[in-house]
């Protein structure tokens, strides 16, 4: 199997270098061509300067930011892939985008995945992400061992589409379990609880999570390095917000999560993690 991959970002980098740990990578893509070209130099693989570049691939993995990117990088491939080969993206977009994707891949006799992925940069870098997949069972089968190179789970959730409808679902929890902390730890300094006791007390019960656990103690230190930026975020809950509002349910928790994510954006808070959430909710009432 020859396996390409587009977009090396702070999750698509050690998600590549995972697939070159096994042996399947062939080529590296991203928008900035020097950092494909240092990457590949690391890793004994090929830069691409244009799609053709991917030509030779079976399977090629796209980890980029928004539709757009998506879009172009589809319909780049969809000119040079070989009938057979299986585009598997694991971006965080619209389902709309997702299923043109299929469509406009399935006219040049290529397979697409919609595959967000969930468990952050740390997930990325040991391996352990969670894998939602939309699309053909027969494309998922022919890519699988290359997402197995940095999956902890890999769900076939239905047909094109459910990949990112899976994400949804996963972002609006995400983002109402970070409302959440957030908001309890700032209470917790204002009510002077010493935070090497509080972190792990609550750790052990029924609050505790992923984003406790891995964002307490460093938001509590005020670093705020991502992680997840809090502009990713901000695009994540837009695209939420669209579909929960089309689907017709009650979505105040949506809501709140988005206007805090783009007051800190407009901020200029954009690139911090999102754990940042709490400056917002450490600033008193106006009442």
């Amino acid at each position: 199997m020859k396996v390409g991959f587009i977009g090396l970002g702070a999750m698509g980098a050690p998600m590549a270098g995972h697939v070159a740990g096994k042996g399947l990578l062939s080529v590296v893509g991203n928008r900035t061509v020097e950092k494909a070209t240092r990457f590949a130099a690391e890793h004994g693989v090929n830069a691409a300067t244009s799609a053709a570049d991917f030509a030779d691939c079976d399977v090629v993995l796209l980890c980029v930011s928004l539709d757009d990117d998506v879009r172009e990088n589809v319909e780049a491939l969809a000119g040079v892939l070989k009938t057979g080969a299986v585009v598997v993206d694991h971006s965080t977009v619209s389902v709309d985008t997702a299923r043109w994707a299929a469509q406009r891949l399935a006219e040049a006799g290529i397979g697409f995945l919609d595959a967000p992925v969930s468990g952050g940069v740390e997930g990325a870098r040991n391996g352990k992400l969670s894998i939602m997949v939309g699309g053909d069972a027969a494309h998922l089968e022919r890519a699988r061992p290359a997402l197995e190179a940095y999956a902890a789970r890999i769900a076939h959730m239905g047909g094109s589409g459910a990949g990112q409808a899976t994400k949804a679902v996963n972002q609006v929890l995400v983002a109402g379990i970070n409302e959440a902390v957030c908001e309890g730890l700032a209470l917790g300094e204002k009510l002077g609880l010493d935070p090497e006791v509080l972190l792990p007390t609550l750790g052990a019960g029924a609050a505790g999570n992923w984003f406790l656990d891995k964002r307490g103690a460093t938001m509590l230190r005020s670093e705020f390095a991502p992680g997840f930026k809090c502009a990713h975020m901000l695009k994540d809950l837009r695209i939420v917000q669209g579909m929960a509002k089309d689907a017709g349910i009650r979505h105040t928790a949506i809501d709140q999560a988005l206007a805090d994510y783009a007051e800190l954006t407009d901020r200029g808070d954009g690139d911090a993690d999102t754990s940042a959430l709490i400056q917002l909710k450490r600033q008193p009432t106006s009442a």
